[in-house]
């Protein structure tokens, strides 16, 4: 008797409301490369006399570019999750851009809105220091970037189940025994995800490590970093070492997508800008060396998921 290898359904059609989502996830990046490409092209809209941003115009000129094209990345992957080439593409080649886009749209898509309920209204900086930016870009730029993460979010939550969903039904304990490297490196993230989330809940409970007051704003973004530190914990451990053996396993990956996600993105954007400003406004070491523990968590979490990923096709497609 021959076994039949197990495969995902055919692709629908996209439907009225997946159209609606791809429109809503393109027009939402308008407003922020049009704000960019003014930037880059040497205007000041929004900015401050006294920004910090005026400081390094070549570098901030860099930086807009490079932004510019994350969030163009944000247009191709709406088309490529609802047209039929999107299928086609290797999984590898969808998965990491999104996996960095989750990662880096999440915490404003749970810290913004916070921020509008809870918040003031001298942003992240202390009330002595000139803002970076004036309050409204901040207010277009972040709907802006929640509106690209539900759009985003729910269309690549439709590609996965199609494609991908036969591979997470069930509960953690139904997963395969991990083998070394999954327990391995889903660990040793765990434990890095755990330490890096103190530095996060104590400012968001205190003063900033350096002894720095913070605002009200700041502490929040700080809060939720924090949050999702520890959503990366307990996802991590659930498929390292599958506690937790009732929890859906859709439940698990989604905790350590997203945790490590945020971790591994914020950990390598911070790190790149903040190790190439100016001196005077260059973050601490401490601070640099929290972001590239991050970027660290970010890449074990791919090595043991990779491998995790292979292990449980291989189950699947055997159970057929």
């Amino acid at each position: 008797m021959t076994s039949t290898p197990l495969t995902p359904p055919r692709p629908t059609a996209p439907s009225s409301p997946v159209r609606a989502l791809r429109a809503l996830a393109v027009v939402a990046c308008v407003p922020y490369l049009a704000l960019k490409v003014t930037w880059i092209a040497g205007g000041r809209l929004g900015i401050p006399d006294g920004s910090a941003l005026l400081k390094e115009p070549t570098l901030m000129a860099v930086a807009n570019s490079v932004t510019v094209l994350m969030d163009t990345a944000v247009v191709v992957l709406a088309l490529l999750l609802t047209q039929g080439w999107g299928r086609r593409v290797p999984g590898a080649l969808l998965a990491l851009p999104m996996w960095a886009a989750s990662g880096l749209l999440a915490p404003i898509m749970a810290g913004f809105p916070l921020q509008l309920l809870f918040g003031d209204s001298s942003g992240v900086a202390p009330p002595d220091e000139t803002p970076f930016l004036d309050a409204w870009v901040f207010a277009v730029v972040y709907g802006g970037f929640l509106a690209q993460g539900l759009a985003l979010g729910a269309l690549f939550v439709r590609y996965a189940r199609q494609r991908w969903g036969h591979l997470w039904r069930g509960p953690v304990a139904g997963l395969p025994r991990p083998d070394g490297r999954v327990r391995t490196t889903g660990f040793a993230a765990a434990v890095l995800a755990a330490v890096c989330c103190v530095p996060h809940l104590l400012a968001a409970f205190g003063a900033g490590a350096h002894g720095e007051a913070l605002t009200v704003n700041a502490r929040l973004v700080s809060g939720v970093h924090g949050a999702f530190a520890l959503a990366a914990v307990a996802g991590l451990l659930m498929l390292a070492l599958r506690l937790g053996g009732r929890t859906p396993l859709a439940v698990a990956l989604a905790l350590a997508w997203t945790g490590v996600g945020v971790l591994g993105s914020w950990g390598g954007w911070m790190l790149a800008t903040g190790s190439l400003v100016g001196s005077a406004d260059r973050a601490p070491l401490t601070d640099l060396l929290t972001y590239a523990v991050q970027v660290i968590i970010g890449l074990l979490a791919l090595v043991g998921g990779t491998s995790l990923f292979a292990r449980l096709r291989q189950q699947r497609e055997h159970a057929a």
